[in-house]
């Protein structure tokens, strides 16, 4: 027979008086965590006492109550009413509720307390999120919210941002499928839809860190701290419509700009505004961008102007800063180190002296007018001007004769006789006052203003280009089919590049010589017969040359014969060939191993082709352009393959100098080249016959001119100094 359940009696609860209250000393608390004492006092006051007291009882000495009850649940609670009554706020008998439990309980007193405080579960915290909604829906605001939980309003708002977190992520969260730190992340981006993308990128990655998500859900937005942003202001970033991401959770630097096209319209907007104060200085151009690209003001010339002199008032400022800065070095010149408020003014006075010094820079109003200026952003966002730049068309120079179809092309463009050599100029160099360009484009024209006034404008810079792009293809195709025309532009320009030293001249042609500097060469390199037959040949073709005018340059290539042609060509492109062997640098600059092995096989193609013979060049082993640099071994090692093993056995007990100068005697006339001089095809071409004549007398000691203590049969030596020990 099953045993009923036994039924649950529960405590009574009751008010008791707070005077008949005492604190039991079997509360397990005795630290104090948490709200404190104080803030609970205050909730208490504000809603009243939500949970009441848990008391037991106090029993005399024989075992009988004594009209007393002590609390061995509820400490804080206690407390706080004791606080209350000790402000009268709370009268000393107002009536408290109170479970009462039995005095003779089996459950000890401790034992009440402790589970009081570890069976009670925390609030989840999107169940916080959800009631802090809730009290906002019903009309409480954040400030009133915190100060009833006794939570700072940034706690409030960090719980209430989760409200933008998508519902299908908040239940992902609520099925611990992420962590709190994960849900928190997607706060950044109140797109619920990206956000969901995000997770189902992340949620079966190894990396779904929070950091990791913040970087997917703000990678199409710009930093507060980008210097774009720092440059344009916040403030009116947001005036002009543009929202922010911000990171309630943790520092996000100022937040994230969430339209970064806007961004870069204020930076541009601003950027021409200070371009157009700067245009009443009188510059030709000027240049802005964003972002100035490495060796912008390559083959510019920089105007140096002269530092603006000071006032008189600067000038006294400056000397009374500069006497404060020597008295308080002087009067603590003795000390290891500068007192920290000495120390923290010595600084302030070089700033203010620094920038008394940084004087605006005075330059020559005739430069100004054929210079530029360039505008653009420093790293930290701040406005950057480099003033003072002369582009090359722009330098002082006498007008060129030189007028190729000039007046044809300036009808058709619409120019007057002046427009130059292609007989039109592009709208950027040729509008009134400083032209303001971006990317070579202009900025703040209005092309409608005035368009039917009857003048003749140019033609915008950007349709120039796309007309000449046609133009370019034609060429091409008729440059393609001319062979004869072909041989004469390129003949034009290699002419150009190798006689004129000056590169200011223009080319349609992207083909060039570009004259090789032999870093590393013999002394007697420049007196060699090689050197002379190139200086000679130059010489009589720079006679001959009308240089000074393309255009009689150009008739005079068109009627030269073709075999003439074809010796100035041949001439020009010599100055183009590269056959050193130089260092090989694995790091990048320079030319790397493989390129070296190219080269050297192509210069070793070349001189096949043209049946080079360095003997015949006029090279020779000399004693200081190649004996005395090379070790004996060399010196024996050349002598034995010019003139054989027994010859080169004679020279074996020579000293270095002595040994260098017998061997230039007998190699001079030889024919012999070092390794790095010879044709592989002739090196090839030796082995074989070496091979071939292998074991029969072909291969003996020539008979040589020997000097006398080189003929000397050493035994002769050797016996009287043998005699002589």
């Amino acid at each position: 027979m099953a045993k009923p359940a036994q039924k649950v009696t529960l405590s009574p609860s009751r008010d008791i008086p707070f005077d008949k209250l005492v604190l039991s000393q079997s509360n397990v608390r005795r630290i104090n965590a948490g709200v404190s004492v104080e803030e609970l006092a205050e909730d208490i006051a504000r809603r009243g006492l939500l949970q009441g007291l848990n008391v037991r009882p106090v029993l005399d000495a024989g075992g009988v109550e004594t009209g007393m009850f002590e609390i061995p649940a509820g400490g804080r609670r206690f407390q706080a009413l004791s606080l209350l009554v000790k402000q009268k706020r709370l009268a000393k008998a107002a009536p408290i509720p109170c479970i009462v439990g039995g005095a003779a309980s089996d459950i000890l007193a401790e034992d009440d307390s402790l589970a009081e405080n570890m069976q009670r579960v925390a609030l989840h915290p999107l169940d916080q999120f959800r009631a802090f909604v809730a009290l906002r829906e019903k009309g409480q605001g954040e400030e009133a919210i915190a100060a009833a939980f006794f939570v700072t309003p940034q706690i409030v708002k960090q719980r209430l941002k989760l409200a933008s977190v998508a519902p299908a992520l908040l239940e992902v969260y609520a099925e611990d499928g992420m962590t709190l730190e994960q849900l928190m992340a997607f706060t950044v981006n109140s797109d619920p839809a990206r956000q969901v993308q995000v997770w189902d990128a992340v949620k079966n990655s190894w990396n779904k860190e929070p950091y990791s998500i913040r970087r997917m859900l703000t990678e199409t937005a710009v930093r507060a701290s980008d210097r774009r942003a720092v440059f344009v202001g916040i403030e009116a970033y947001e005036a002009a419509g543009g929202s922010m991401l911000r990171d309630l959770f943790q520092g996000d630097d100022g937040g994230w700009l969430e339209h970064p096209a806007l961004l870069d319209r204020l930076v541009a907007e601003k950027l021409h505004t200070e371009a157009e104060a700067l245009a009443g200085e009188g510059w030709k151009w000027i240049e802005v961008s964003t972002d100035l690209p490495y060796g912008y003001s390559h083959g510019l010339r920089r105007l140096t102007g002269d530092s603006a002199p000071m006032s008189e008032e600067e000038s006294a400022a400056h000397a009374a800063l500069l006497a404060e800065y020597r008295a308080l070095e002087q009067e603590y010149s003795g000390q290891d180190e500068y007192p920290e408020e000495i120390d923290t003014r010595l600084g302030e006075l070089e700033v203010a002296m620094e920038a008394i010094e940084q004087r605006p820079l005075i330059f020559d109003p005739t430069e100004v007018t054929r210079a530029g200026v360039f505008v653009t952003l420093d790293r930290d966002g701040g406005l950057a001007v480099y003033r003072g730049y002369v582009r090359p068309e722009d330098e002082p120079r006498e007008e060129s004769a030189i007028r190729l179809g000039r007046d044809a092309h300036a009808d058709a463009m619409g120019q007057g006789g002046d427009a130059g050599i292609s007989g039109w100029q592009p709208a950027a160099s040729s509008g009134g006052g400083t032209v303001i360009t971006s990317g070579g484009q202009l900025i703040g024209a209005d092309l409608s203003e005035d368009e039917d006034d009857g003048a003749l404008r140019p033609l915008p810079e950007r349709l120039v280009m796309e007309l000449t792009a046609h133009r370019t293809l034609a060429l091409r195709e008729a440059i393609g089919r001319s062979p004869d025309v072909a041989l004469t532009l390129l003949l034009m320009k290699l002419v150009t590049d190798t006689f004129r030293t000056s590169n200011a001249s223009g080319s349609c042609l992207e083909a060039s010589v570009r004259h090789v500097y032999m870093s590393a060469q013999a002394p007697d390199l420049k007196d060699s017969v090689v050197a002379k037959l190139v200086d000679e040949r130059h010489a009589a073709w720079e006679a001959d040359l009308p240089l000074g005018n393309d255009a009689a340059l150009w008739d005079y290539l068109t009627v030269l014969d073709q075999g003439s042609r074809l010796a100035l060509l041949a001439h020009c492109l010599s100055f183009g060939i590269n056959a050193l062997h130089e260092k090989v640098n694995p790091y990048g600059a320079g030319i790397s191993a493989n390129g070296l092995t190219r080269r050297m096989a192509h210069s070793d193609l070349v001189a096949r082709t043209v049946d080079l013979d360095m003997v015949e060049a006029g090279w020779e082993p000399t004693v200081d352009g190649y004996l005395n640099r090379v070790p004996k071994a060399r010196i024996l090692e050349a002598v034995r393959e010019a003139k054989g093993e027994g010859t080169a056995q004679l020279l074996d007990h020579l000293k270095k100098g002595e040994m260098a100068t017998e061997a230039a005697r007998l190699l001079k006339g030889s024919g012999w080249l070092p390794e790095v001089l010879r044709r592989a095809d002739l090196v090839a071409l030796d082995r074989e016959e070496i091979a071939e004549g292998q074991g029969d007398d072909a291969v003996q000691p020539e008979e040589v001119d020997l000097p006398a203590f080189l003929t000397v049969d050493l035994s002769e030596i050797a016996a009287p100094m043998m005699a002589a020990e």
